[in-house]
């Protein structure tokens, strides 16, 4: 999938006229890029769509025009973008409630490396996480992790062919297996793939 430059990118000014449009198309998107994995957490997948209003919404709300800002902005989310064998996730612990958020995430310390997804008929695969910074220590884990899940070409060729998917987590505070992952998403997720 091609990264994103500034020729992909909308003037402030024009974002401002087209940003309710943008916007919906976008969120209409991410129904189909989201999997949730129990009550509580979910993988929301980017792609060159989600990634390009994440930049045009942060260009927006620090009101960056000058074309340094812009490809630090570039520079920050391209990396969030698939690269044609993998998909990458904002995995998310969702807890409404402040405080059973806070013992929760004491609970789910290493969440991250519990993660996992599986094609039909292949090995699991675990994601690589944070590849920015560490998210967890030894009294919490975020409630935000960066997830980047490499398919083989085996793994590839097998969901084209129909091979079901499935995910789930591992952690003994929260153990939850999708034992198929919903088609809308499957589809959605194989335009991520070369």
């Amino acid at each position: 999938m091609n990264k994103l430059t500034r020729a992909d990118l909308i003037s402030l000014e024009k974002y401002a006229e087209t940003r309710k449009a943008f916007r919906d198309k976008v969120l209409e998107h991410k129904i189909n890029r989201r999997l949730a994995i129990g009550p509580n957490a979910n993988l929301y997948f980017e792609d060159r769509l989600t990634i390009q209003y994440q930049v045009q919404e942060m260009l927006r709300i620090e009101k960056v025009f000058e074309a340094a800002g812009i490809e630090e902005e570039l520079h920050a989310y391209n990396p969030l973008i698939p690269d044609g064998s993998n998909w990458k996730a904002t995995f998310m612990l969702e807890y409404e409630d402040v405080n059973e958020r806070r013992r929760m995430l004491s609970e789910l310390i290493g969440v991250e490396a519990n993660v996992w997804m599986q094609v039909a008929g292949c090995t699991r695969i675990t994601p690589i996480y944070n590849e920015d910074m560490d998210r967890s220590d030894d009294e919490k884990t975020a409630s935000v992790h960066f997830m980047r899940f490499e398919l083989s070409e085996e793994m590839i060729k097998a969901l084209r062919s129909g091979a079901s998917l499935s995910a789930g987590i591992d952690h003994p505070a929260y153990p939850y297996t999708v034992d198929s992952v919903p088609g809308n998403v499957v589809k959605s997720l194989l335009q991520d793939l070369d």
